[in-house]
């Protein structure tokens, strides 16, 4: 692997399989020693990009939107659980538990990737939403989160005011599903699309 390898993430931090797919390619990374040559970039993608601000019970809205009743998504969770655990990461699902909306979230991982730390700051807010029950569409714990990784929050909220940033992000949406991104985690190495749980990847 003498080459850079690029690594396009389109995925959404509410989303419990972007995790787990993360966490399993960190993972594989790291047994092949090859860090130093992966350049990762994410990617927004919204699952409820019209979720309101005060956001709905996540098992209210699970079973409106898939149809799954409360029994097959506590042997869901209890399955997320599982997996997270055998990566390190840990799923907190509870009552009471709120899906919210995560437009703001994206414009901040565009901030930080200019900044060079996008990928950290992707991993604290997924962490916040997962296993802290933290609301990622609440600014506190998103200036709390920017902060936590040296980020200049005042700079960085700025943008969640500025047209042309909130822009940005509904634009990079539509370009990923122009090109067919459908569901998430979409991997895209060196321009080569992998849908996460393909057979093909």
């Amino acid at each position: 692997m003498a080459d850079r390898i690029k690594l396009d993430i389109v995925s959404d931090l509410v989303c419990p399989w972007c995790t787990i797919g993360y966490k399993r390619l960190e993972k594989a990374i790291s047994e092949l020693g090859v860090q130093d040559k992966i350049d990762i970039e994410w990617h927004p993608f919204e699952l409820n990009p019209h979720m309101p601000p005060e956001g709905q019970n996540l098992k209210e809205h699970i079973t409106e939107k898939y149809g799954s009743g409360l029994e097959d998504q506590k042997r869901s969770e209890a399955r997320m659980a599982e997996f997270g655990a055998e990566l390190g990461f840990n799923f907190d699902y509870f009552d009471g538990m709120r899906i919210v909306n995560t437009r703001d979230a994206h414009i901040l991982l565009d901030y930080a990737r200019a900044k060079g730390k996008q990928t950290e700051l992707k991993m604290r807010l997924v962490t916040a939403f997962f296993s802290e029950r933290k609301d990622v569409s609440d600014r506190r714990t998103l200036i709390r989160k920017l902060q936590s990784i040296g980020l200049n929050a005042e700079e960085a909220l700025a943008r969640l005011d500025d047209d042309d940033s909130r822009y940005a992000v509904t634009s990079k949406e539509n370009y990923w599903q122009s090109l067919g991104v459908s569901s998430v985690p979409t991997m895209v190495f060196n321009k080569k699309k992998c849908t996460y749980g393909s057979t093909t990847c």
